[in-house]
């Protein structure tokens, strides 16, 4: 703590507002990380046990009404209700035939929903490929401002060199404790999210195929 101290007390305005932004990065990617560990654990969670249920429903209300208390982060509420959505008349959606409308609803329901899950992946990619950079341009700024300072007392020596450069380098490991968690966590998330993907598309699938019917799918198909 003393070296830290002292570290920040030799360091000029550049040097302090590196150290202050690799701080913000750091509490910014931490808060990212446990948000989005927390709604993508849910996510998952409730996608798996709120398919079960929406498919042994009688019909479609019941299923919506089964979903209300097992979708709590929203992923698959907003797809049904996107598919009981009514179509405007005198709209250019109207003129489309029934199938399509269907298709472009579920469509982009489904995007909505995955830019949601999405949220902060840019984020953790931005810490986790810049901050290392940040880092390292403070550690070339200390050391620079610590061989200024040491030639400005005319004399040089291995201890006067080793503690300034020893405190400079200090800010390359601060870049890269902030940027290993934002990397790994920005894969793994992202797994998780192309899990959800592939689940939600399969339930958005079969929620159309349910919908149209057998006789529809046969007319589509001749």
């Amino acid at each position: 703590m003393d070296s830290l101290t002292q570290f920040w007390d030799q360091g000029d305005a550049i040097g302090r507002g590196v150290a202050i932004m690799l701080l913000l990065m750091s509490v910014g990617a931490w808060v990212v990380i446990f948000w989005k560990g927390w709604v993508l654990s849910r996510a998952r969670h409730d996608l798996v046990i709120g398919s079960q249920a929406f498919w042994r429903a009688s019909d479609l209300a019941a299923a919506r009404q089964a979903l209300l208390g097992i979708d709590r982060e929203q992923v698959l509420l907003p797809i049904v209700d996107a598919a009981a959505e009514p179509v405007a008349a005198d709209t250019l959606e109207a003129r489309a035939q029934p199938e399509a409308q269907l298709t472009r609803r579920l469509r982009d329901s489904l995007h909505d929903v995955l830019q949601r899950l999405q949220a902060g992946q840019v984020l953790l990619a931005s810490v986790g490929s810049v901050s290392p950079f940040v880092g390292l341009f403070g550690t070339v700024w200390g050391i620079y401002h610590a061989m200024m300072g040491i030639s400005a007392e005319g004399s040089v020596s291995i201890d006067k060199v080793a503690g300034p450069v020893g405190e400079a380098l200090i800010m390359t490991a601060a870049g890269l404790a902030v940027a290993i968690p934002a990397v790994l966590a920005y894969n793994v998330f992202g797994k998780m999210v192309s899990a959800c993907e592939a689940d939600l598309e399969g339930f958005a699938h079969d929620l159309r195929e349910a919908l149209l019917g057998p006789g529809t799918s046969r007319r589509e198909r001749d």
